[in-house]
């Protein structure tokens, strides 16, 4: 990893801000459960001739509110309190080093962390949204507890198009009024049928597969979902529209050519350069690109020695948009690496539906941004999960690609995917390629090849 780590450009890696404390730590488990239920029990007290009301109620605000956040945190291993680790901070392609000017300093106090924690909160917060236009012709005005998985990818979108936008150095801005591109973006992404990155729209692209108000939905598919929508924006936009809402092709990388066999998947540099003359509608070889690997790293849990350093390697790449991932029903957005520890942006508060409006550079967008540094361990994320990228222009897929096939060669023939430069597709039945001898196989002309002894641990995308 020395080399991927060194090509870094650190120049572009200093940035500095005020910023707050992480919160103190959690309570013990039993005081939280004393808390969350001497809270439910307060608000029986005047409502003994309605009680069955009253717990309905009790129990409602318990879901929706701050104390089933706090649960998960306890339940699930979630924490808000960093470490006092030394150690490099990755952030989105961003290193942040943790120096102490005084031996008595805590890492956090330091200037490092400080430029660390103002660039978390810039990143742009998804979560659940209460009290919105019902989704097509359903009756759901919420995705309280079954669209984490469609905010987290939200969220990754959002960050291609803030760096597409903005740039990657660009912070929000501690005062009003904002950056109009900043207040498009949120536009965007409104809960509403006019927006175009919706979750209304999101569902109504993902039917093909099978997303639907109300039930969950893997990575593999949320992936598939946005490459849908974004060919539809081609057809149904003129082009100078189309650059103003979604201004890059999307690249959704598998193991083959449907993505529904094992093996490790493979970064067609033939393919990308498909997508984006298709996106461009013929006018350029190249267009901005947003890949999309969907992963699926084992059964139950990701192998820590084989995988989780090659998945903590990605952050480190200049094109990262870190991983849609979490614990087994309860998606995440990791955006961020230290040691054995994923920072995250979390989906599961519930607020209430905002929609912004592109020329309001004055509102509030503070339910768009979290201030509280939340870390999980690597080795307990869900082992299906998808990584994002974002290449700006052709020498910036190029880097990409040389950066993944370095990392593939650091593998040990188990990596997470390959670089290859065209692929071979299989020929129609009764069909034959011209030159090709019988019996030849199909082949990939691959930059790198090191997927060895990895395919048994490869499942179904």
């Amino acid at each position: 990893m020395k080399n991927i780590h060194a090509r870094t450009d650190s120049s572009k890696n200093s940035y500095t801000s005020s910023t707050h404390s992480p919160d103190s730590k959690s309570p013990k488990s039993s005081s939280l459960w004393s808390g969350l239920l001497g809270s439910v029990f307060d608000s029986q007290k005047k409502e003994t001739s309605s009680k069955s009301h009253g717990w309905t109620a009790a129990v409602k605000r318990v879901m929706n509110g701050g104390s089933m956040r706090r649960i998960q945190e306890r339940v699930l291993g979630y924490k808000t309190n960093v470490s006092n680790s030394l150690s490099d901070i990755w952030l989105l392609g961003v290193c942040y080093k943790i120096c102490l000017q005084d031996p008595s300093q805590e890492p956090i106090h330091s200037t490092g962390y400080a430029a660390f924690s103002q660039d978390f909160s810039s990143r742009i917060l998804m979560t659940y949204r209460k009290g919105f236009v019902a989704i097509g012709d359903s009756k759901y005005t919420s995705d309280v507890n079954w669209g984490c998985m469609l905010r987290s990818s939200q969220m990754l979108v959002a960050q291609a198009l803030v760096v597409h936008k903005l740039g990657r150095s660009w912070r929000k801005q501690l005062q009003q009024p904002y950056d109009k591109e900043y207040i498009e973006i949120l536009q965007m992404f409104g809960d509403s049928n006019d927006s175009c990155f919706s979750i209304h729209n999101l569902l109504q692209s993902g039917e093909l597969y099978a997303l639907a108000p109300g039930s969950w939905v893997g990575p593999y598919a949320m992936s598939r979902t946005w490459e849908t929508l974004a060919r539809k924006k081609i057809d149904e936009n003129t082009l100078e529209d189309k650059l103003s809402s979604f201004p890059m092709a999307v690249y959704v990388v598998s193991g083959d050519e449907d993505g529904e066999r094992g093996g490790a998947p493979v970064v067609c540099i033939q393919d990308a350069l498909t997508q984006c003359r298709e996106f461009s509608r013929g006018q350029s070889d190249w267009s901005p690109l947003l890949l999309l690997v969907p992963l699926v790293l084992g059964l139950d849990i990701v192998n820590p020695s084989r995988y989780l350093p090659l998945l903590a390697a990605t952050f480190t790449f200049p094109q990262s948009l870190g991983i849609l991932g979490g614990r087994p029903g309860a998606s995440t957005y990791i955006i961020g690496v230290q040691d054995d520890k994923a920072f995250y942006l979390d989906p599961h508060e519930v607020q209430q539906a905002v929609n912004i409006s592109k020329d309001n550079l004055e509102a509030d967008t503070s339910s768009y941004h979290c201030n509280v540094v939340r870390q999980i361990p690597l080795e307990s994320i869900d082992p299906s999960l998808a990584i994002g990228f974002y290449c700006r222009d052709k020498d910036d897929f190029e880097d990409f690609c040389s950066r993944a096939s370095e990392l593939a060669v650091e593998s040990n023939g188990a990596p997470l995917f390959t670089v290859t430069q065209t692929r071979h597709l299989a020929r129609p039945s009764g069909a034959s390629r011209a030159g090709e001898e019988d019996g030849e196989a199909d082949s990939f002309d691959g930059v790198d090849d090191a997927e060895g002894s990895a395919q048994d641990d490869w499942q179904l995308l």
